[in-house]
């Protein structure tokens, strides 16, 4: 028996999904498939593709195993974040018999684990194509049931810097010029969804920029890379630059919200997370760490139809 191959051709990926030829360049421009030009020619990694398949699944099963009623371990998955970390230290300093824990699946990830039942919270700063709110479409797009949504908190997203800037990148144009070198989040992740969105507005095709394909699964880890010389710029918040001493170029303020199935909105644990958020111990984090924004944290979110 062959082992399947990691790379797929344009005609192999377009006889795995049921296409021609000619859609499959269609769902690269259009619909995000995932791919990448080696010697002119599209590749497209077998794993890749059959996540972005099931991304765009509408009519996803149940799960068969539901998460048991709650007994003191809290899971909370998605998007990475430095103030979530401190405040998921916090829990577990607080409250006994209570061990909170997170997985970085970035905040697609996270969505996908909650339509799994897989996770009390997701974590999520997906933004919609209006370029204002946040993660509502995304939703709709991977959920049947519609989640409560609490903010966590506001972050500034930008790219991380090396101290000083010494190649004078002043916007997301600069960053295709010859001899830039970046460092990349992974598809799955909201921040790597504001650059290409960005890289986009300024007719960049990432894929010309060196680095682009490296990815880190951290914002603490895209500082490290910038920090040892591995790297010129990556997007990161800017608590990372603050903690690292590198310089900042802001992209935007963003809202970063906890995704909860309506079920397990009132388990113990999830509600004493929750009550955390209106605490003076997680202000004064907050504050501590340069680029965050309380002033919403603990209140719940609606889509503007609904608010």
């Amino acid at each position: 028996m062959k082992p399947q191959k990691k790379f797929l051709s344009t005609k192999e990926v377009a006889e795995f999904i049921g296409v021609n030829e000619k859609m499959v360049y269609s769902l690269v421009s259009d619909k995000g498939l995932p791919a990448t030009k080696v010697t002119g020619k599209w590749l497209f990694p077998r794993y890749l593709v059959e996540q972005w398949i099931e991304a765009n699944t509408l009519n996803y099963p149940q799960s068969l195993s539901p998460l048991p009623p709650y007994e003191g371990l809290l899971i909370i998955t998605g998007s990475n974040d430095l103030l979530l970390e401190r405040t998921i230290s916090m829990f577990n300093r607080r409250f006994d018999n209570e061990i909170a824990v997170f997985a970085n699946l970035g905040s697609l990830g996270g969505l996908r684990a909650l339509r799994q039942n897989l996770c009390h919270m997701a974590s999520s700063h997906l933004l919609q194509e209006n370029g204002i709110e946040y993660n509502f479409d995304f939703v709709d797009q991977e959920l049947t049931n519609r989640p409560a949504v609490v903010n966590f908190c506001r972050r500034e997203q930008g790219i991380l810097l090396q101290r000083g800037n010494p190649k004078a990148i002043q916007s997301i144009k600069d960053l295709e010029r010859s001899g830039i070198r970046i460092v990349n989040r992974s598809l799955a992740t909201g921040t790597r969804l504001l650059l290409d969105r960005e890289l986009n507005k300024a007719g960049i095709n990432g894929e010309s920029i060196e680095g682009y394909q490296k990815e880190m699964a951290t914002h603490l880890e895209i500082g490290l890379e910038v920090l040892a010389d591995r790297a010129d710029a990556g997007p990161a918040i800017r608590p990372v630059a603050a903690i690292l001493g590198l310089d900042f170029m802001p992209l935007r303020w963003e809202r970063y919200d906890l995704l909860i199935a309506k079920e397990r909105f009132f388990d113990k644990g999830v509600q004493n997370f929750l009550g955390m958020l209106l605490d003076p111990e997680f202000r004064n984090m907050a504050r501590a760490l340069e680029g965050y924004d309380t002033s919403v944290s603990g209140k719940m979110v609606y889509p503007p139809d609904e608010g």
